[in-house]
């Protein structure tokens, strides 16, 4: 059964060129959204939390301070209103999910920035 839908999402579903990122990653995510019969481009800039999931079904969870608020949301890979995504800076840190950053505010709430590769 897992072959079948491992051949379904091989053929069907497009893939698209992202550059690579992980959690500690601050990126911008630039995607498309449909008002009335107007589309427009808005981008989410943010620490990237988690990546979750391998194929077809996998998300990346990004997080940004809006004002004094933490606002969390997940996109799928996939997501055909996607349109690309910028890494901005690569953070050092030593877990693939950083749900730690939640809790911190503030300057506890910065990532060091990994050196170049």
């Amino acid at each position: 059964m897992e072959s079948l839908i491992k051949f379904v999402q091989d053929e069907f579903v497009t893939k698209k060129e992202f550059p690579e990122y992980s959690a500690g990653d601050t990126i911008t995510v630039y995607y498309e959204i449909k008002e009335g019969a107007k589309t427009r481009t808005q981008f989410f800039r943010g620490v990237v939390i988690q990546v979750k999931g391998t194929g077809a079904s996998k998300t990346f969870t990004i997080r940004k301070m809006s004002g004094t608020v933490g606002v969390e949301r997940i996109f799928p890979v996939n997501l055909p209103a996607l349109q690309k995504i910028e890494v901005n800076k690569r953070g050092a840190v030593r877990r693939a999910r950083i749900y730690y950053f939640r809790g911190l505010t503030g300057k506890k709430a910065r990532i060091k920035e990994q050196r170049r590769r």
